[in-house]
């Protein structure tokens, strides 16, 4: 878990970032980049580490947890969004 919690931090924290510093209409559009970063980091994070058992495991568990991070995040932010008028 040592591998996997950090990921969800940071997509947590880049969740608050976006929601803090991007305009509100622009919210649908960086959500994705934000699960792009999550992914990167989590392939970083996990290359780093020394065991190698399990490493599909721990992937997994990383993204899932950032998915339902940004899942959460898209039910707060994208009402506001399209209150901003964002567009499909």
């Amino acid at each position: 878990m040592r591998s996997v919690v950090p990921v969800w931090i940071l997509s947590a924290l880049a969740v608050v970032a976006v929601g803090l510093f991007v305009p509100a209409s622009s919210y649908l559009v960086f959500l994705p980049v934000v699960l792009g970063l999550a992914l990167v980091v989590t392939f970083g994070i996990q290359l780093i580490v020394p065991v190698r058992k399990g490493f599909v495991d721990r992937v997994s568990a990383s993204l899932g947890g950032a998915v339902v991070v940004l899942a959460l995040a898209t039910a707060v932010l994208a009402p506001l969004a399209f209150v901003a008028g964002a567009k499909i």
